[in-house]
């Protein structure tokens, strides 16, 4: 296992990440989690030792299986993330509830303190600052009792917003997401975090799903290599020298077994230098790249996680997909899309001259497919 310094942190951490997302879904639902520690124990001993979960993961279960491993294995070799933010505490953002969930977590991971604790899923800097100005008291008083070792964040927001929360200086590191589609648009974040001595993770290193799951259209990231097009990605992700972790779901051991052999020999490179030698074999001129200039709408729907979820519909085909990426990514309702009032302000702004009301049009009179 390749290994990189977590900011100025002082720690060493695996280049691939365990994210505890992705377990088989019948062990989880029959209740074999047993199964799945087994899974990350496998891969810690494969040298896999940033283990990232969340409440709500897995049916609420992902912090209990993360736990039963972290009984099983060496705690002092193991660098576990977790993550709060509104949504977690309930409607009261107070002391009593914050620490209701903190301690809820410990207990589930069986542990007396967690490494990387998120203010979590920061979508934009209106959200950033609510959080801070309600919560990060908390987040401090947690880590001066021992409970938390590093407060870090994470976002889908721009690079030139993540500037912004950068440089106020108050995380060690965050996470976010960065793949081979919106690299272009997250390079300033990174290089930013990067320049302030910050750990950057970095999730969806394979673009949820959609770059394994069209090998032809991105068989460019394999050029040169003896990986598929999965490995492929997550080598692009980690080969960044701004970038400490490379964030990846398993469900089995031979996903660990090609993730791991994603990273050997890895060469570490600049952001810029390794875009400057892509030779990218897919056309984006009809894809989002998640840049988020359009979020101009004065009706406030979030244009930039609507295109994104279009994604999915065009690399599928299958407009069910579009609909999964918008509930289970992003959280909103089709029928929002309807808002738009048409007022071109977006299509104005995309670089990529996308027909933006059109595709909300679309996207709102998409039907569900009955189960």
């Amino acid at each position: 296992m390749f290994f990189k310094e977590y900011g100025n942190t002082g720690i060493k951490v695996s280049a691939i990440g365990f994210g505890a997302m992705r377990f088989e879904e019948e062990d989880v639902k029959e209740g074999r989690l047993e199964e799945c520690a087994d899974l990350m124990l496998y891969a810690h001993e494969k040298g896999i030792n940033y283990w990232d979960t969340a409440p709500f993961y897995c049916e609420d279960k992902s912090e209990e299986i993360v736990g039963l491993a972290v009984k099983q294995a060496k705690r002092e070799e193991i660098y576990l993330a977790t993550k709060t933010n509104f949504g977690t505490i309930g409607e009261k953002h107070d002391r009593d509830n914050f620490r209701k969930r903190l301690e809820t977590s410990l207990d589930r991971l069986q542990t007396d303190y967690i490494d990387f604790y998120h203010m979590w899923c920061l979508l934009n800097l209106e959200s950033y600052e609510k959080h801070m100005e309600e919560l990060y008291g908390f987040f401090e008083e947690a880590r001066q009792e021992g409970l938390i070792r590093h407060i870090v964040f994470s976002s889908h927001m721009e690079g030139n917003a993540i500037e912004k929360v950068v440089e106020d200086g108050k995380f060690k590191g965050m996470l976010i997401g960065y793949n081979p589609l919106n690299h272009r648009f997250r390079q300033s974040g990174i290089r930013s975090a990067y320049e302030h001595g910050m750990g950057v993770v970095a999730m969806n290193p394979v673009g949820g799903g959609l770059i394994p799951d069209n090998p032809e259209m991105f068989s460019y990231l394999t050029e040169g290599t003896d990986l598929n097009v999965a490995q492929a990605a997550l080598r692009f992700v980690a080969s960044h020298k701004e970038i400490t972790v490379a964030l990846n779901g398993f469900t089995t051991k031979g996903h660990v077994d090609e993730a791991v052999k994603a990273v050997e020999g890895l060469q570490e490179k600049s952001a810029a230098e390794i875009i400057a030698n892509l030779s990218e074999g897919i056309s984006l001129n009809n894809l989002c790249t998640g840049c988020g200039y359009c979020r101009v709408c004065p009706v406030d729907v979030p244009i930039p996680e609507y295109m994104e979820a279009y994604n999915m519909k065009l690399l599928t085909g299958k407009e069910q997909e579009c609909l999964n990426r918008l509930k289970w990514q992003w959280g909103i309702k089709k029928e929002d899309a309807r808002q738009c009032i048409a007022c071109k302000k977006c299509e104005e702004c995309c670089t990529q001259h996308l027909p933006i009301i059109e595709r909300l049009d679309e996207i709102s009179k998409m039907k569900e497919e009955s189960s």
